[in-house]
């Protein structure tokens, strides 16, 4: 996939290129692609190339410089992601602090905590998680139970998280918390900054399917913040929230949507080896695969074209998140399907290639950031204008 963005980031996207070719070798170089959202692959390497990263100034170059980034725009950004991810390089393992908290931030955060939070994300000195889901709020985040409640100059706080991404390494959490005991789903919210390394945080690893433990839950028993840690206003913590979804779902796709044009085509190999092409059912698969992925790329630039434009994206934004999930899934159904009885083996220690990591990985999409029954309810009640779905 080639794109040009045009003659005003033509000098900045060279020298992108240009750095990542003088960078992106060695030990980074064998790890090309390693890593994703739910993929927790290699994290020493993802981390040492994240502070190479840094040390040439290519991690948040749209944040402002008084933080520590370039101040660059829009445009940048897009490029930014879109040749990193044309390199294959390894997925960032601060992208949680990148994608989500420092937006979240730089639009709702104080003077000083963007001051104390933003440069040590940049320099990649603290790591941080998100404390979103819970075992009974997951896709229903309203439903958020966690309690804080204010002492003195601290807040307490009382509950569990779960689904933590990374969560066994951060530093710092961003959480959302019922402060407000007598409210219920939307209100009453707020969102905190959470140290983690206190006795009232307890973090365990989850296992996943893949063999990794990328995700964590965690356990909050009187954990303790300062009263200034807060995100935005008391009680606001849901726009708050909001926004930082809103980032989530936003360009994100974009990444990813590179990393499914590569496995199709890899897809496609395989069948040309196995002679698929020959039984007309699954070439008339492969081909329809091959076809989604073009579709993911059409929604995206669309998407983008929109954002660039100062434009509110349309409803395929809404939808992108919902097809890219279910059609990686199918893709990677089809890929075990035609890599057949060999494609089971495992290597030493559960040791999987990157088809059935891939694979396995995938079933977790239509889950994390918003299950596909939230999307459907979403896309019929917000663009297609249906009842809103009744509630207990």
């Amino acid at each position: 996939m080639e794109l040009d963005f045009g003659p005003a980031v033509r000098g900045f996207r060279d020298e992108l290129r240009d750095w990542l070719a003088d960078h992106l070798v060695g030990e980074f170089a064998e790890h090309r692609g390693v890593g994703g959202p739910t993929d927790g692959a290699a994290w020493d390497v993802r981390l040492a190339w994240d502070r190479e990263l840094a040390a040439g100034n290519w991690l948040g170059v749209g944040w402002p410089e008084e933080y520590g980034g370039r101040g660059l725009g829009l445009l940048e950004e897009i490029v930014f992601e879109y040749e990193y991810a044309r390199a294959n390089a390894p997925y960032r393992a601060t992208v949680n602090a990148l994608d989500l908290l420092g937006p979240m931030l730089l639009k709702a955060g104080s003077e000083e905590q963007k001051k104390r939070f933003l440069p040590p994300v940049l320099a990649v000195e603290e790591l941080w998680g998100q404390g979103f889901s819970e075992p009974g709020a997951g896709s229903d985040l309203a439903s958020v139970r966690t309690r804080a409640e204010r002492d003195g100059d601290r807040w307490v706080v009382n509950g569990q998280k779960v689904w933590t991404s990374f969560g066994m390494y951060a530093d710092w959490l961003y959480v959302l918390t019922r402060t407000d005991p007598d409210s219920v789903r939307h209100k009453g919210l707020t969102m905190l900054l959470l140290p983690t390394d206190q006795p009232g945080v307890e973090i365990r690893p989850i296992r996943n399917l893949a063999g990794q433990e990328e995700f964590a839950e965690v356990f909050l028993s009187d954990a303790r913040t300062g009263a200034d840690m807060v995100v935005g206003e008391v009680g606001q913590g849901w726009r708050t929230a909001m926004t930082t979804l809103g980032i989530e779902r936003g360009t994100t796709l974009l990444p990813q949507q590179l990393t499914f044009e590569r496995e199709a085509e890899a897809l496609i190999g395989l069948a040309r080896e196995r002679g698929a092409f020959d039984d007309p059912m699954l070439r008339r698969r492969i081909v329809d695969a091959w076809i989604s992925v073009r579709i993911m790329r059409t929604t995206n630039l669309r998407t983008l074209a929109e954002l660039t434009a100062g434009r509110t994206p349309g409803a395929q934004a809404t939808t992108a998140k919902l097809y890219a999930s279910t059609r990686h899934q199918q893709l990677g159904h089809l890929a075990a399907e035609l890599a057949g009885p060999a494609g089971q083996i495992v290597g030493e220690d559960y040791g999987l290639d990157t088809r059935q990591r891939s694979f396995l990985l995938s079933l977790a999409e239509t889950i994390y950031g918003g299950s596909s029954e939230i999307q459907r309810n979403i896309i019929g009640e917000q663009i297609l204008g249906l009842p809103k779905e009744p509630r207990p």
